[in-house]
C-alpha cells in the first residue's frame, strides 16, 4: 500500500506540481491552508506532511506549533517547502522539529529523494520503536515469571522445612496471610507511615515465608517432641533466627533488591524479640525492634495459637486467643500493633471460616498452649 503524504500550500500550481510529481510513488491529500490541514488531520494520520511556511491566516510555524501539541499528530514527520532561502529559516525548521527542508521551486529529483529518506527514516523509529517494545515486554514477562519461580522456590522451600515440625506447611501460608491483614490495616489507620508504603509491605509478605528458614539446621528430635522442651532444647530451638539469617545471606544476599534482603533478615532474626526486651536472639526492646519484626511476631504466635501442633492442641474459641494475646500487651508485642490485631477479630474470622470450609477441618474446642516452644 502506498504511503500517504499531505501536501499543505495556499499556491494552486504548487499543490499540483507537488502532486503530479509524488503521486506515482505516493497517494497525496492536497490542502491551501493551515486551518484546512488540522481539520483534515482529525480524522487522518498521513506519513509524511509536506508543508508550506509562507501562507496567510496560519503560516506553517502556527500549524507547526498545533502538530506538535497534539498527541495524534506530534510524531508525523514535517518537511518544510519554502521560497525564503535565508540561513535562519532553515535553522528555524529544524528548531521547531522538522525533518528537513526544501526550497521552492523544489527540484523534483531533490524533493522526491528527500520525501523517500524521510518516509524511510520515520519507518525505522516506528520499527525500532516496536523492537525496544516487544524487547521491554518480554523482559517484563520474564521478569515476571522468575519473580513467580524466585517466589514458588522460597515457599516451597518454606513449606517443606514447616512440614518437619507436622505442621504441613499451613504455617507459612497463614502466617503470610496474616502478616498482610497487619500491615494493610496499619496502613489504612495511617500508622507507621514513614515504613508502611506499598512496596514496604509487598517486600514484607514475600519475606514473611523464609522467617522460620533456620529450623533447617535444627534437630529433628527437637522439632517433632511432643512435650515441653529442656532448657537445652530449648536454647537450640532459639538458635534457628541466627541460623535463618546466615542461610539467608547464602541464598539471596547478593540480590540488587537490599530493601527486601534487610526486610527478610529482619523478619528471620528478630521475630521473637519481645517488647520489653526479653526477647531472643538479641534482647531488642520496643522500636528498636524491627517494624517488621514485630508484625511477623503477631502473625506468628496467632497461627501457633490457632492451628494444631505436634505439642498440643489448637486453642478455641478465636476469643481466648485473642484474650492470651492481649495479655501480651507492652510486654510481648508492640501496643499499637496488638491494639490494632485486636479489632480486627471480625476479619479473621472470616479469614478462618474460608480456611476451615475449604479444608474441612473440624473444631477444637478449648486447649492451652506451652510457652517455652518454637512458635511461641
Amino acid at each position: 500500500m502506498k504511503n500517504i503524504i499531505l501536501v499543505v500550500d495556499d499556491d494552486k500550481t504548487n499543490l499540483m506540481r507537488a502532486q503530479k510529481l509524488l503521486s506515482p510513488q505516493y497517494r497525496i491529500a492536497a490542502c491551501n491552508s493551515g486551518n484546512a490541514a488540522l481539520k483534515y488531520l482529525e480524522e487522518h494520520r498521513p506519513d509524511l506532511i509536506l508543508l508550506d511556511i509562507n501562507m496567510p491566516e496560519m503560516d506553517g510555524f502556527e500549524v507547526m506549533e498545533k502538530l506538535r501539541c497534539s498527541g495524534n499528530t506530534e510524531n508525523i514527520p514535517v518537511i518544510f517547502l519554502t521560497a525564503d532561502n535565508l540561513a535562519e529559516t532553515e535553522v528555524k525548521c529544524f528548531q521547531m522539529g522538522a525533518m528537513d527542508f526544501v526550497a521552492k521551486p523544489f527540484v523534483p529529483d531533490i524533493l522526491l529523494s528527500r520525501v523517500a529518506k524521510t518516509i524511510e527514516l520515520d519507518q525505522y523509529r516506528h520499527n525500532l520503536e516496536r523492537m525496544v517494545q516487544e524487547q521491554a515486554d518480554k523482559i517484563t514477562e520474564d521478569t515476571r515469571r522468575l519473580n513467580m519461580i524466585q517466589d514458588s522456590v522460597i515457599v516451597g522451600m518454606a513449606n517443606l522445612i514447616e512440614s518437619r515440625d507436622g505442621s504441613t506447611g499451613k504455617h507459612v501460608k497463614n502466617t503470610q496471610t496474616y502478616v498482610r491483614m497487619i500491615a494493610e490495616e496499619l496502613r489504612g489507620r495511617k500508622l507507621f507511615p514513614e515504613e508502611l508504603s506499598e512496596e514496604y509491605i509487598e517486600d514484607l509478605c514475600k519475606a514473611a515465608p523464609l522467617h522460620d528458614v533456620g529450623k533447617i539446621k535444627v534437630s529433628d528430635a527437637i522439632l517433632q517432641k511432643p512435650g515441653k522442651l529442656t532448657p537445652e532444647e530449648f536454647d537450640e530451638m532459639k538458635l534457628h533466627t541466627t541460623y535463618s539469617r546466615k542461610i539467608i545471606k547464602t541464598i539471596i544476599g547478593d540480590i540488587e533488591d537490599e530493601h527486601y534482603v534487610r526486610i527478610v533478615e529482619d523478619i528471620a532474626m528478630y521475630h521473637h524479640e519481645r517488647w520489653d526486651g526479653t526477647g531472643y536472639p538479641a534482647g531488642l526492646t520496643g522500636e528498636g525492634i524491627p517494624l517488621s519484626a514485630r508484625i511477623m511476631a503477631v502473625a506468628d504466635v496467632f497461627d501457633a495459637l490457632y492451628e494444631e501442633r505436634c505439642y498440643k492442641p489448637p486453642v478455641r474459641p478465636i476469643e481466648r486467643i485473642m484474650q492470651i494475646m492481649s495479655e501480651g500487651r507492652g510486654t510481648q508485642f508492640d501496643p499499637n500493633i496488638i491494639d490494632v490485631f485486636m479489632e480486627m477479630l471480625p476479619a479473621l474470622k472470616e479469614v478462618l471460616h474460608i480456611q476451615s470450609e475449604q479444608k474441612g477441618t473440624v473444631t477444637w474446642l478449648g486447649g492451652e498452649t506451652d510457652s517455652q516452644r518454637k512458635d511461641i
